[in-house]
């Protein structure tokens, strides 16, 4: 198998780098950071109109690109190189996912060419207060509405049908999500960009076991609040949900086989963001190395300062192969494969984007603790991916129960 990029791959990566340097510098980046909104608008439809990268791994049939994984993961390495401000990783690598994932055509038609146009900003709501990735962890609870709502309209007068929808996103995505027959109770935390998407794809817990449900962002019942991060480039949220109108999608109590492969494939993504970012943080300590003088020399022609140039370099090779391994596992389609180099991904390049993120700062000494260098922005957001799909030690106990050791 041939594991080299194509010329094709080759010239993406330069686009969207080329692209990320005009939009991401260090002021875009600080900018929509400490906004409310948490990104620019503006910088989201350019990404959709100029470049397309919101539905380049969505199939053709559903308004996207259809290009592979591999492709994506070059876009995710990019964006993680250039601490990318946006919901992308919240609406590709965890929504569409997961809607391509869940058995119901009739979701994926109606929402994911929104998603793909850049129209819809969209989540999943996984984790709750105990922070848990696994299936116990679901407690949010959901009962169906529909047979109530039945009963009381027999009893009842014929309602005003021309009450005007909810307001929605382009494609119905938050009408069709509000007239589900189904009912939300519970709390959803640490929700990526959950306090501005339009579309939340939310599991919870039926009699007949863990199901997904796709919510409006002005669904009645919902109270959405933004947290306090220590990564502020990227926002999370915790959702309140009571008596919350719900589509469910896919069939009652079959959705965790989907999230499950959901997750991992958005680990994959998250490692190679990970490899991103760690490689922009030892250019940026080579440069100053270069630089920056003591004693009359370069500070990069002292040993210690070149060894632990060297042992980042070398985190961060063995960091890519990982997660490199992972994506072409997600394009040859080999679930148990995926699985597993999707917990070797996550567990090796979680450590190591910290630890070359930590490293930069050492090598620029004083100055690499300042608010106004961008050093100290690597290590937050490498210190919060660290723990965002799961910590380190969770994806290596997943690695020994897959490997059934």
């Amino acid at each position: 198998m041939d594991f080299s990029f194509t010329e094709e791959q080759d010239e993406l990566r330069k686009v969207v780098r080329s692209f990320l340097a005009k939009h991401c510098g260090d002021a875009q980046v600080r900018r929509p950071a400490a906004d409310p909104l948490g990104h620019d608008p503006v910088v989201w439809r350019r990404m959709a109109g100029e470049l397309g990268l919101q539905g380049l791994a969505v199939p053709e049939e559903y308004g996207g690109s259809g290009f592979g994984y591999v492709d994506l993961g070059i876009v995710f390495e990019e964006t993680g190189r250039a601490l990318l401000c946006s919901p992308y990783f919240a609406t590709v690598a965890l929504a569409a996912e997961a809607l391509l994932r869940c058995a119901d055509e009739a979701a994926r038609c109606e929402l994911l060419p929104g998603i793909a146009s850049g129209e819809t900003v969209a989540t999943l709501a996984l984790t709750e207060d105990g922070g848990r990735w696994d299936e116990p962890g679901i407690r949010l609870t959901a009962r169906e509405s529909a047979r109530e709502s039945a009963r009381e309209t027999a009893r009842e007068p014929a309602r005003d049908s021309t009450r005007e929808p909810a307001r929605g996103t382009a494609h119905g995505s938050a009408r069709g999500a509000a007239d589900g027959g189904w009912q939300l109770t519970g709390v959803k935390t640490y929700v990526l960009d959950g306090h501005l998407a339009d579309l939340l794809l939310v599991a919870a817990r039926t009699p007949c076991g863990v199901s997904l449900f796709a919510v409006a962002a002005d669904a009645p019942g919902l109270v959405r609040t933004p947290l306090p991060t220590l990564d502020q480039t990227r926002g999370q949220a915790r959702l309140e949900f009571t008596d919350t109108p719900a589509r469910l999608l896919g069939a009652e109590g079959t959705a965790w086989p989907a999230l499950e492969r959901t997750l991992a494939t958005a680990s994959v993504l998250l490692a190679a963001e990970q490899v991103g970012g760690a490689a922009a943080a030892l250019d940026a300590a080579v440069a100053y190395a270069r630089i920056r003088e003591q004693y009359g020399r370069p500070i990069g022609s002292f040993q210690g300062v070149k060894h632990k140039c060297a042992d980042m370099l070398m985190e961060i090779e063995s960091a890519r192969s990982a997660a490199y391994g992972g994506l072409w596992a997600l394009d040859a389609d080999d679930e148990t494969e995926t699985a597993i180099a999707a917990a070797i991904a996550q567990a090796f390049c979680s450590e190591a984007f910290t630890k070359v993120a930590g490293d930069n700062i050492q090598v620029h000494g004083g100055i690499g603790f300042t608010w106004e260098h961008p050093a100290h922005l690597y290590l937050k957001r490498a210190k919060s991916s660290e723990a965002l799909l799961g910590t380190p030690s969770y994806h290596r106990e997943l690695l020994a129960a897959r490997l059934g050791i």
